[in-house]
């Protein structure tokens, strides 16, 4: 048997295609194995949102060389899709594999037997259709993706990936309920929907749909495993889709939604279509709708132009705000973005100064907002990998606070259970099974 190993880097959506990809070949006849040991083919389905994405790719090719000098090698994610003639000049590299085409798998390791070198769509803004390999089966994962929307019209200032991943396109809605039962039936406990820009679902559909209308379906299939959203922009989040989601009950009360910056004047540079008093807003009138519910946000600091004022601007917002967690982020100048080429870039040495105060801000939130739970029962779904400092069972609750316990048992893996909440460790809870199916 021929043995593929896949690496993925990046986003939910690389992680669903990646899933997708390793189920058709598994079900070929390749065998899956490990990135780290040896391989006949190694798959890299890269990230280029960041410089660092791109560092870690080309890291990746290298330690795919050093594994086994006679593998075959293919390339393929956003990375790949942008930047395809620096890729095939890396040592080792066999092939050069878009976005579009890694939805074959099977087509693109039989043309690189054949001794194809590249397949890249030259301008991906020209693909209308939506396609990917279904993936049914995250292996070992309790939690799995659902790829539902795909590509992104945005085009923010800084950004690369509408450039990568092309218009805004989506899954017909039949066949978002076909892969959500699908994905049930193979025993997966969580299903997260998630796409590039996946609050722009169903625009591109005839007649034109939402993700609203699309989760009123949903809605509608019996024993599904609990669900949760993936990123959302702020202008997404409306009224109704609030109060769906704290009256139906199908959906974790979690919703991430990207700040990116606190000052007006960096977010209008960057393109966002929402000042800070909006978002201020947002997030409180989530918390009126859905209390207890997880908030979490990207920041971004060292966008050019950023001075010390408008950090603080950022800092003071993030300060302020209810948030349960960070994801913070030092900007990154992307080849072809208009940002790329705007004056006063800020200094290596001010980002990391910078970013290090967001992140410890982003620790003291992700404790206040366990904090209060300490004593409270949670509903939390354990997984089968452990935590790695305590070795206990560990899981997520439904708003996506990390938990551990210390009675857990082998069996209990992949099943909902209640835990009393005793303890917290940096921003963890540990407490005890009190109530399992």
């Amino acid at each position: 048997m021929v043995r593929v190993a896949l690496a993925t880097l990046g986003c939910k959506v690389n992680q669903y295609e990646s899933a997708g990809m390793a189920e058709t070949l598994r079900e070929d006849g390749y065998a899956p194995v490990p990135f780290a040991g040896e391989a006949d083919i190694y798959i890299i389905n890269t990230c280029t949102v960041t410089g660092k994405a791109d560092f870690q790719s080309r890291q990746l090719i290298r330690r795919a060389v050093r594994n086994n000098p006679r593998a075959a090698i293919l390339v393929t994610g956003c990375y790949a899709q942008l930047l395809p003639e620096e890729i095939s000049r890396l040592p080792g590299v066999t092939m050069v594999a878009g976005n579009v085409e890694k939805g074959d798998i099977l087509g693109l390791v039989r043309a690189m037997a054949a001794g194809v070198k590249r397949a890249v769509e030259g301008d991906i803004r020209r693909v209308t259709e939506f396609s990917t390999p279904a993936a049914g089966v995250f292996a070992g994962r309790t939690r799995a993706f659902l790829k539902i929307q795909d590509g992104c019209d945005s085009f923010c200032s800084y950004c690369v990936v509408p450039h990568g991943r092309g218009k805004s396109r989506s899954l017909a809605a039949k066949d978002v309920l076909e892969r959500l039962q699908a994905m049930s039936a193979a025993g997966h406990r969580e299903l997260v929907l998630t796409g590039i820009s996946l609050g722009a679902y169903g625009r591109d559909l005839r007649p034109a749909a939402d993700l609203l209308g699309l989760l009123r379906q949903v809605a509608t299939i019996k024993q599904l495993p609990r669900l949760r959203l993936s990123s959302l922009e702020p202008l997404e989040i409306t009224d109704a889709l609030l109060a769906f989601i704290r009256d139906q009950g199908i959906l974790c009360r979690h919703l991430h939604i990207p700040l990116q910056s606190g000052s007006d004047r960096i977010l209008a540079e960057m393109g966002r279509d929402y000042d800070g008093a909006f978002f201020r807003r947002l997030v409180h009138k989530i918390q009126t709708y859905l209390p207890d519910a997880a908030i979490g946000s990207d920041v971004m600091v060292g966008f050019p132009g950023e001075g010390e004022t408008e950090f603080q601007h950022t800092r003071q917002l993030v300060e302020e705000l209810p948030l349960a967690y960070l994801h913070v982020f030092s900007y990154s100048p992307r080849p072809g973005t208009p940002a790329a080429a705007l004056p006063d870039q800020v200094r290596g040495v001010d980002k990391k100064r910078r970013a290090s105060i967001i992140r410890q801000l982003g620790m003291k939130k992700r404790d206040d907002f366990a904090r209060q739970f300490l004593g409270r029962e949670l509903t939390v779904l354990l997984e089968s990998k452990r935590d790695r400092e305590t070795g206990l069972m560990r899981g997520f609750s439904s708003n996506y606070l990390p938990v551990t316990v210390r009675n857990g048992q082998p069996s209990l893996a992949d099943t909902l259970v209640t835990v009393l909440a005793e303890e917290i460790t940096e921003g963890k809870l540990m407490g005890r099974v009190i109530h399992h199916d």
